[in-house]
């Protein structure tokens, strides 16, 4: 017989993070609270924090008297704002759009003009936020969503702090979001980092990166921690190699202002990819509670370490004119508010190494592009091949390395690739694919990435964002790299690598794996 919250052998059950601990089958509500929003006329909020909040009121996790309070200069009343939000819930929300849960959120909508420095309107902010506590029940429980460029963080959790909005009292609780890249440098982040645990404890700040909200990234720990087929072979006996990749299609779009100067690097390898890098690389947890992970994974990025010969094993390169998808696109020098001198990379590779004694001598590789072949994100974990082949060269010569693959995007969902007769009276073998897919496997849609996340902060669960130390921890894995290219630029005129839209990066990529006998994987 089974105890209750616990095994059959009588340890203690894992605790799902999304269930009720007194019933796991339900999923946790939020409680009484509202949520602050500023940078609300920009992208982020508009495409995805805005309909994720429709989609948890929607699936009933948000309390009935939620509020949402939009913060921006546009000369705005309280039904603006709700239309802003009700034009973007029905253009992006994943749910079905319902009237009566619209009514019922829209009901806590409330907007206040200003910018960040002006003290009047953040008193009214305040008394805003007071008035909501009495008409919608909140209990002086808010988030501030910081969806503003880094550099006005400062701004506005100074003023936070002076109008006295960043203790609710009485044992309510207040919390800050904010939105990547945290710095672009570890001393900025640092910097960063300093400016916001001034006002709010570690324990109320909340860093977000939502691939860490994606249902196939945390796939990765329940595939390889509730299952006794992966472990045993996850370690350098048998893996050969990892590859990394995010690749996207699309060229920068109108994100000139913010992305010539970051760069591909910055934009995704020193948070997301660094990040599923971690999450590979782990030890198991002792449970899965924030301190717990992050422990582990602050291990395995404080044993990264990149190869000595930094221009043999890190590429990088940007778009340039061509054709992709049957159209013809612009090169990343020729988009509007792009200088045409500027080295900022749109494709990077690095390998780095993690030195410990599961992962001795398996380099990880690391890409991100845009304008490559296809939108995808995966991460493939390369085996060694089977140390004796007993078999003619003709019937294997077909045969590549197994590999396990999880798929993040577009098509989420894992791939085992392995050696398989062909059909036939002669003995041929040729790579055959074991797939899973999350849309074929189960009846319930996933949640979307910032849906997990918004929900996590208002029930004030961390285990999804990363602290001080792992960011400051990426940086120092990434700086050296920055380094090294800016004095590649100061010697030389020639600009960086170009290659065509639609294919896989720059020659030199290619060329930083095919020096130690390996090749990417067309995803």
């Amino acid at each position: 017989m089974t105890v209750a919250g616990t095994t059959a052998g009588g340890t203690p059950a894992p605790v799902n993070p999304l269930r009720d601990p007194a019933d796991r089958r339900l999923p946790r509500i939020a409680g009484p609270c509202g949520l602050v929003l500023f940078g609300v006329t920009g992208d982020l909020a508009r495409k995805k924090v805005m309909p994720a909040i429709y989609d948890l009121a929607n699936r009933g996790l948000l309390p009935p008297g939620f509020s949402l309070v939009g913060y921006a200069r546009r000369d705005w009343a309280d039904q603006d704002f709700a239309q802003i939000v009700h034009d973007s819930v029905r253009a992006h929300a994943r749910t079905e759009f319902r009237e009566e849960v619209w009514k019922q959120l829209a009901e806590g909508f409330r907007f206040v003009q200003g910018d960040f420095g002006d003290d009047v309107q953040f008193d009214a902010l305040r008394r805003t936020i007071e008035e909501l506590d009495v008409s919608r029940g909140t209990g002086g429980n808010h988030a501030f969503y910081l969806s503003i460029p880094p550099k006005f963080f400062g701004d506005v959790i100074g003023q936070l702090q002076e109008h006295g909005l960043t203790d609710g009292g009485d044992g309510s609780w207040r919390r800050v979001v904010v939105e990547k890249p945290f710095g672009h440098d570890l001393e900025s982040a640092r910097e960063l980092n300093a400016v916001i645990n001034d006002v709010f404890p570690p324990e109320s700040v909340f860093r977000i990166d939502h691939y860490l909200g994606k249902e196939t990234v945390q796939n990765i720990l329940a595939m390889r921690f509730a299952n006794n087929l992966f472990e045993p072979i996850w370690n350098s006996h048998y893996v050969d190699h990892v590859q990394i990749t995010m690749a996207e299609d699309i060229g920068i779009g109108g994100r000139a202002g913010y992305y010539d100067g970051i760069g591909a690097a910055r934009d995704v390898i020193q948070n997301h990819l660094l990040q599923l890098l971690a999450l590979v690389a782990m030890e198991e947890p002792l449970s899965f509670d924030a301190a717990n992970l992050r422990a582990e994974k602050e291990k395995v990025l404080s044993s990264v370490v990149l190869p000595r010969r930094l221009d043999l094993h890190t590429a990088r390169g940007q778009y340039a004119a061509g054709w992709a998808g049957g159209e013809k696109v612009i090169g990343y020098l020729d988009e509007d508010d792009i200088d045409a001198s500027s080295t900022t990379e749109t494709f990077a590779a690095i390998r780095v190494d993690v030195e410990t004694r599961r992962w001795a001598g398996v380099p990880f590789y690391l890409r991100h592009g845009k304008r490559l072949g296809r939108r995808v994100t995966e991460i493939a974990v390369v085996l060694k091949r089977a140390p004796h082949l007993p078999f003619t060269e003709t019937a294997t010569e077909d045969l590549t390395q197994n590999a396990i693959v999880f798929r993040i995007q577009p098509d989420e969902g894992a791939t085992i690739r392995f050696g398989s007769k062909v059909p036939g009276g002669a003995m041929e073998i040729r790579d055959v694919n074991m797939d899973f897919a999350y849309g074929g496997s189960f009846t319930e849609s996933s949640p979307e990435a910032y849906e997990r996340l918004i929900l996590d902060v208002l029930l004030g669960d961390p285990p999804l964002f990363p602290q001080n130390a792992e960011v400051e921890l990426s940086w120092k894995i990434l700086d050296p790299v920055i380094a090294h290219w800016a004095r590649q630029d100061a010697g030389s005129s020639d600009g960086i690598d170009q290659y065509a839209p639609g294919q896989w990066g720059p020659a030199s990529a290619d060329a930083m794996l095919s020096r130690d006998g390996r090749a990417w994987r067309r995803p």
